[in-house]
């Protein structure tokens, strides 16, 4: 069944806007806050919030800086501002707590994708206590994708496509998803150098062994890729990042890669299984959930 988006606004802790997206019928069995990746939008994941609400889900996903509507409006596609990627992970945490306060007592799961499961690894940091649990898609450990260490760029990533027909063929077999993003004047964009280079000078606490003891070690997290997924080096990194959570003690990181995919396996062929899989860990890492005093879900 379609479900209409509702859009909103929220103030961030620094006066800026963010735009926000939300999905729902009735009373939500949880909440999953999507983030997005890198030079695309919120409104890419309407499959995937259906999905979720169909399940009994409520959806809330929000545009990061540099990224949406109000930036191109604004003439500021690509740019994160002033304050770089952390004002990004500072975003998403306003957009936490805007939840927890609206939908008290409900569980709270995040699901970030590419560049926003980069923000994830480190709003997990300092935020991990207002989620239940982390969902982290095409994701990577962030210092080996650092462009000034591995020389990864797009254009880089597409050549490991053979008889690529788009400058983006590298997102998805489905040639439908590489043709509407081409189309989309919301994505594709290049990000400034300074934004660029601003998520892994401010990722670099994800490979710090000191930081990643702050995590929660009972806090669930699912990570899932393509094998095809010039992101994590077609795996060599996100095996990285998989041993690194493990190491430290995390005691409930499930993974799941899908042969032959690419990097938006929410957007691949087998979008179907991907989604069903994601529904699977979540009656999983939701069953039992109670309420503790305060409202947060336990």
């Amino acid at each position: 069944m379609s479900t209409q988006a509702q859009r909103h606004t929220l103030r961030a802790g620094d006066g800026r806007e963010i735009e926000t997206m939300s999905w729902g019928r009735g009373a939500p069995r949880a909440i999953v806050q999507i983030v997005h990746g890198m030079a695309e939008h919120s409104a890419r994941y309407q499959h995937v919030a259906e999905a979720l609400v169909d399940a009994g889900y409520g959806v809330v996903a929000s545009e990061h800086r540099g990224h949406g509507r109000l930036a191109r409006e604004k003439g500021e596609l690509g740019d994160f501002g002033p304050r770089g990627f952390q004002g990004l992970v500072d975003d998403m945490a306003t957009v936490s707590r805007h939840i927890r306060a609206t939908h008290p007592g409900v569980p709270l799961v995040m699901l970030a994708h590419s560049m926003g499961s980069m923000a994830a690894q480190i709003y997990l940091l300092d935020h991990a206590d207002l989620l239940h649990a982390c969902a982290l898609s095409g994701t990577t450990a962030l210092e080996l994708l650092d462009p000034r260490v591995s020389g990864w760029t797009v254009e880089g990533a597409n050549a490991t496509v053979p008889n690529a027909r788009t400058p983006v063929d590298w997102l998805s077999r489905d040639p439908a998803v590489p043709d509407a993003y081409v189309a989309d004047p919301l994505c594709g964009f290049a990000l400034t150098l300074e934004s660029l280079f601003s998520i892994f000078d401010t990722g670099a606490r994800t490979a710090d062994p000191a930081q990643l003891e702050r995590m929660p070690k009972d806090l669930p997290l699912l990570l899932f890729t393509g094998d095809s997924d010039p992101v994590n080096g077609m795996l060599a990194w996100f095996d990285v990042l998989v041993r690194r959570l493990r190491k430290t003690g995390m005691r409930d990181v499930s993974t799941h890669v899908y042969g032959g995919a690419r990097h938006e396996v929410l957007n691949e062929t087998n979008r179907a299984e991907v989604i069903a899989n994601l529904l699977a860990w979540l009656d999983r890492v939701l069953d039992g959930v109670t309420t503790r005093p305060g409202g947060n879900a336990a």
